[in-house]
């Protein structure tokens, strides 16, 4: 059992990461090395982490959510959108700003579970039309003097560390207790592994697709509100940005600890790997195309870990059921 909870293919992320550190410290030890560039890889991954695991929710469900970096964009500019435009205080601002990234994952939820779309194809049309919404509020244009009270939210620290770092961790915990420890977790997981015997095992498929994809789009939307705060502006083209890390994540999240499923903890670790592996290039002198040609690399070879290890279940499993029917007959 031991043997097999530090194998390399159960947690292959924690190994990678031991080596990078090795790597850039011997590379550049004078800037690596330093409790300020760690910080700043927390803070910077912070956002990124809090999508991924929001991200985590649809993916355990079995649905894909193309639209969650223009859920975070909108995110960023409907609140600032109401702290400018409609006067209201950070704190309502916020709350409208989840749910508004609610309403647009339930509407995606909707249009997969009713009209029978595809996710893939639902969520992509979906992220168009966030996009023109998010063009039309903030006519194409930054948003700005949103006020300092609000750019503590994100840059004020606690013990050293900035806001969003701790949010992340909360936002993961109570993601990782909704999926590990609550009968809706064991059903979004019912969902994701067989929908149709989900469905005959009297599992609501679509309420647990809708609510997961809703409570998907809230998480990104508060990860927007988190990134108007940061820059004090609300900036209409952020959100593709966070769309590559976050499915880098999730897919190599999902194959740490739970063997090809979904989990925040594996997530929480493969947004660390990604983020010290482009700090420890930059540092390094490299170029500033790096950090998208490393996650989309990250996010080709999680996906084929991830279904190698499916694959590799499901022959455990059928070999498992051939030993039944050998004994049986």
């Amino acid at each position: 059992m031991l043997l097999r909870t530090l194998s390399f293919r159960n947690i292959s992320a924690i190994y990678i990461l031991i080596a990078l550190v090795a790597i850039y410290s011997l590379w550049v030890p004078d800037t690596f090395l330093t409790a300020s560039v760690w910080r700043s890889m927390l803070d910077n991954s912070a956002l990124v982490a809090i999508v991924a695991v929001g991200l985590v929710l649809p993916l355990a469900a079995g649905a894909f959510d193309l639209a969650v970096g223009a859920e975070v964009g909108l995110g960023a500019i409907v609140v600032a959108w109401l702290l400018t435009e409609q006067g209201l205080g950070p704190a309502q601002a916020v709350v409208l700003t989840l749910v508004a990234g609610a309403a647009v994952g339930a509407f995606t939820g909707i249009l997969i579970t009713v009209a029978n779309i595809d996710s893939f194809i639902a969520s992509l049309g979906m992220s168009s039309v966030v996009l023109a919404a998010i063009a039309w509020l903030s006519d194409s244009q930054q948003i700005l003097n949103l006020g300092e009270g609000f750019q503590d939210f994100a840059t004020g620290q606690l013990f050293g560390f900035t806001h969003p770092v701790w949010l992340a961790l909360v936002v993961g915990l109570i993601v990782w207790y909704v999926l590990e420890r609550t009968p809706v977790g064991r059903r979004i997981y019912a969902t994701g592994g067989n929908l149709n015997a989900a469905r005959l095992a009297g599992v609501r498929t679509s309420l647990i697709l809708v609510g997961a994809l809703a409570a998907c789009g809230a998480i990104a939307g508060f990860a927007g509100a988190l990134a108007s705060s940061r820059l004090a502006t609300g900036d209409p083209t952020i959100g593709p940005a966070y769309l590559l890390p976050a499915y880098a994540a999730a897919f190599l999240g999902s194959t740490q600890f739970r063997s090809g499923r979904y989990n925040v903890a594996g997530t929480l670790v493969a947004v660390f790997v990604l983020a010290v592996g482009v700090k420890g290039l930059q540092l390094g002198g490299a170029p500033v195309w790096i950090p998208d040609l490393f996650n989309g690399m990250a996010l080709l070879l999680a996906v084929g870990m991830a279904r190698t290890q499916r694959r590799a279940r499901q022959a455990r499993a059928a070999r498992g059921v051939r030993r039944h029917e050998v004994k049986d007959e």
